[in-house]
């Protein structure tokens, strides 16, 4: 009987690891996307795929803030299915490199209601071209980062449709989604958004099927 209890024990184990492992990798504390590996080039914003202005050459814009790297993945794979212009949203005052500084000045925003200053903006004439917008960010505790509240009101979204995307580790995804349809509630439609692991950004498909189903691509 002993042993059976044993054997029953190691099997509830190894049940229990894999089904956190599949589609979730990541680990982290409350609420905070986790960075890349330390210089990773798909966070360098001198990247000349992830340009600071939108170039201007589509009807649909792709603005996202990320800070591990794992939300500009989305954005670029977006980019890719659909041939948006990109538009990063990137603060003033550069959040911490370090995992823990960044999320205690996550938590500061968002407990101040702050509104971090952006280091670039699209002009009006440039804005008025879309009629398109993806807005996407991680998960920062429990919402989205309050940047994303700095880029909403910056910009008229009368006659816009806004789609949300963002990337979390285990939690809040749609209330993510959900905050930044708030934010953009002057638009004139949302489709529905997506929310992906780190680890479900792998299979590219996942995007590509989103975007058919939205009507956005063939």
């Amino acid at each position: 009987m002993k042993k059976y209890l044993v054997y029953l024990m190691m099997a509830l184990a190894a049940f229990t690891f894999n089904a956190c492992g599949d589609d979730d990798p990541m680990t982290e504390e409350p609420g905070t996307e986790q960075p890349e590996t330390p210089g990773d080039s798909t966070d360098n914003p001198d990247n000349p795929n992830n340009p600071d202005t939108p170039a201007g050459n589509s009807n649909i814009l792709v603005a996202y803030f990320s800070w591990g790297g794992t939300t500009q993945r989305m954005a670029q794979q977006i980019v890719s299915h659909t041939g948006a212009d990109l538009f990063r949203i990137e603060p003033v005052t550069p959040y911490p490199e370090d995992y823990t500084e960044c999320t205690e000045v996550a938590l500061a925003e968002r407990d101040s209601n702050a509104r971090p200053a952006i280091n670039s903006i699209i002009e009006d004439e440039a804005w008025a071209e879309y009629d398109t917008i993806f807005i996407g960010c991680p998960v920062w505790w429990w919402t989205t980062p309050m940047i994303i509240c700095t880029f909403s009101e910056s910009y008229d979204f009368t006659g816009k449709t806004v789609i949300p995307f963002c990337t979390y580790a285990s939690t809040y995804r749609d209330e993510t989604l959900a905050r930044i349809v708030e934010l953009t509630s002057g638009a004139k439609a949302h489709l529905e958004g997506l929310g992906l692991t780190s680890g479900s950004l792998s299979n590219e498909s996942n995007v590509e099927n989103w975007l058919r189903e939205i009507g956005i691509i063939e």
